[in-house]
């Protein structure tokens, strides 16, 4: 495996965007292919056994351009389990930082608050890996199953984005939480009107850097690290490209980017 081959990234739709704006910022060299599979978006809806077989299908299609890494830019994917999801690929997987030492840094009174899917929620990870590090911590889940379909119809000025956000940070506000995780990778598409809700007293924090380091990490570690060249992004999704051209245009400079409508299944 060459240090040149891409890094693959890949969601069920369009919020791994904001993973792949900072991967992109922070390996500004590395060439990146984004896969969102558009087509058959949202995958909460579906069995897990049909998720698995969704994954794996995204995972085979990067394997096939020759990637080198492959980063799950999905939260709730990234709870099946990395290690299930590896198999016999010839590359390593990442997947979402729960971002627990970023959260303890920034929160003084060790109240913290998670904005997350239902799904996401319901596994405790992010509250079991905050008090594993600090049992004193006080951890505030909020599960906001408004968010994702908003953004995805991309209602960011709409009066319904400002009313839901209010909606899920009034119980976060009442508990007096000091930094809060945006643990679904579409909120930070929406990141400044969180901020703008909680004001200057709340840290809000994307996990997105965290992974990136992770990601940047393993690649040292395997002597797999571009450091010469130029990068590129190449954002390919199985259905939607209009749209996804337009949500692409919030996290990247279109300059940059190529876009393609790809098939999974030969």
């Amino acid at each position: 495996m060459q240090s040149s081959a891409p890094i693959g990234v890949l969601d069920s739709g369009v919020g791994g965007l904001s993973v792949l704006k900072v991967l992109h910022q922070m390996l500004p060299q590395e060439k990146f292919i984004y896969v969102g599979d558009t087509a058959r978006t949202p995958y909460g809806s579906r069995s897990e056994t049909e998720i698995r077989q969704f994954v794996e299908e995204i995972i085979s299609w990067l394997e096939g351009q020759g990637v080198k890494q492959v980063i799950i830019a999905c939260n709730t994917l990234t709870m099946l389990g990395i290690d299930s999801l590896q198999k016999e690929h010839p590359f390593e997987l990442v997947g979402m930082s729960k971002g627990e030492q970023l959260l303890l840094v920034a929160s003084r009174k060790k109240k913290i608050g998670v904005f997350a899917t239902q799904f996401t929620i319901s596994t405790e990870a992010h509250k079991k890996a905050i008090l594993a590090v600090d049992d004193s911590a006080e951890v505030y889940p909020m599960a906001c199953p408004k968010f994702v379909p908003l953004i995805e119809g991309e209602q960011f000025d709409s009066s319904q984005i400002a009313e839901a956000v209010a909606e899920y940070a009034a119980p976060l506000k009442e508990a007096g939480i000091d930094a809060l995780i945006l643990s679904c990778t579409h909120y930070p598409f929406i990141k400044d009107i969180v901020e703008a809700e909680f004001g200057a007293g709340v840290t809000v924090i994307d996990p997105a850097e965290a992974t990136a380091q992770t990601a940047k990490a393993s690649l040292e570690v395997n002597n797999l690290l571009s450091t010469d060249g130029e990068g590129s992004v190449a954002i390919c999704c199985t259905a939607d490209l209009e749209r996804v051209k337009r949500l692409a245009g919030r996290m990247l400079p279109a300059a940059c980017c190529e876009f393609r409508e790809i098939s999974l299944v030969p």
